[in-house]
């Protein structure tokens, strides 16, 4: 019987790797899987070796720091002297999962990365530990396929699983009506992020951007989106300072926001590419101390901050960062982008063009299909 073990950090990790342990049962029934996970790879029936909830902390401080290693102590130490695998399936959470790659492979252990930490944004140096230490790479942008074979490692892309996870367009009707938005004004939602500092930093960005926009156009209206992260009691001082607006607040509706606005605030991240994906025009903005902008600028590898504008290779979408993340820019860009049509329709025919680079066949299937070959 072959076994394997998946390593994941938090939730979506857990989420891309379940969907892979669905798709491997169905090829090789009787493999045995155990993980560092969470619910849906206990779901999906997998014995967890422990809850990933003991890695997810972000930050640097000594405690998370040594309790990463005594964990991966711990997995290392049960990997090698009780449970054997086969192969170790590492799923996303670059920084843990790398270091722990290095002492797996002096175990002799087949170590694939599916999901890899974007090398291609930062710390390029990085790529010795996976060249070292990884067996393959299964990435879900093209560009990353080519990075890696540029320097010897054996990688393969296998799509983005985003596209098989995403719901389709929500009808517009149907959710304006059901939430009490006006279906004859313009909707601009705005997704500030999903930890404390954004919040703290981007929020009131937008809302005075969207207060701009508001004393300029009358056919025009506001959405926050709230991550699940986010406790209420974050978000209310900003509403009723800014109560001009009257700005509804939704929660766990991302998907709905992202397909039906025609026009969206959005902080860095996937975000930026699951509104590509829905074709809608948006702006990416971020900031934070100067100290770690400048931190950020020495180790980039790449200008370019949005996902849909790597992928694409271009400036598509505005990048509005650090000096450029004021009022009056942000405004000014997505006034360009709800009565500028030519500017409109150019942004949304490249945003088509990111769902054509990424689409391909299921995702999960295929990573399903190289393990079941390979292991």
């Amino acid at each position: 019987m072959k076994k394997l073990f998946i390593i994941t950090g938090e939730y979506s990790g857990d989420r891309h790797a379940a969907d892979v342990v669905s798709e491997l049962k169905k090829i090789n029934p009787g493999i045995q899987i155990e993980a560092v996970g969470g619910e849906n790879l206990k779901k999906a029936g997998v014995k967890l070796f422990c809850d990933h909830s003991k890695m997810s902390a972000m930050g640097f401080n000594t405690r998370i720091i040594l309790s990463h290693i005594t964990l991966g102590k711990k997995i290392a130490r049960y990997l090698k002297e009780e449970y054997k695998p086969d192969m170790v399936l590492l799923t996303d959470y670059g920084g843990f999962n790398l270091n722990l790659s290095k002492v797996l492979s002096k175990y002799g252990f087949k170590i694939y990365y599916y999901i890899p930490p974007q090398i291609w944004a930062s710390r390029k140096w990085r790529l010795k530990t996976v060249k070292k230490c990884i067996n393959k790479v299964l990435t879900i942008f093209p560009f990353e396929k080519e990075m890696y074979n540029d320097e010897g490692i054996n990688a393969e892309f296998v799509g983005h699983p985003l596209l098989d996870e995403m719901p389709d367009k929500y009808d517009k009707n149907t959710f304006f009506e059901e939430y009490g938005i006006d279906k004859n004004k313009k909707l601009i939602s705005i997704f500030p992020g999903s930890r404390v500092f954004e919040i703290k930093t981007l929020l009131e960005l937008f809302l005075e951007s969207a207060r701009i926009i508001k004393n300029n156009h009358d056919d025009v209206q506001f959405v926050l989106c709230q991550a699940p992260s986010i406790k209420d009691n974050l978000i209310l001082p900003y509403i009723e300072k800014y109560a001009d607006l009257n700005i509804k607040v939704l929660k766990n509706k991302n998907y709905q926001l992202l397909s039906t606005s025609d026009a969206l605030m959005l902080a860095s991240g996937t975000v930026a590419l699951e509104a590509a994906l829905y074709e809608t025009p948006m702006i990416i903005s971020y900031r934070g101390s100067w100290f770690l902008y400048m931190v950020y600028l020495l180790v980039r590898c790449i200008k370019m901050v949005s996902l849909p504008n790597i992928i694409l290779n271009k400036e598509v979408v505005p990048e509005l960062i650090q000096m450029k993340a004021k009022p009056g820019i942000v405004s000014s860009n997505i006034e360009k982008i709800l009565y500028d049509e030519k500017f409109r329709a150019e942004m949304k025919k490249s945003l088509r063009n990111v769902k054509q680079k990424l689409s391909g066949e299921n995702t999960a299937k295929k990573v399903a299909n190289i393990i079941s070959s390979d292991i």
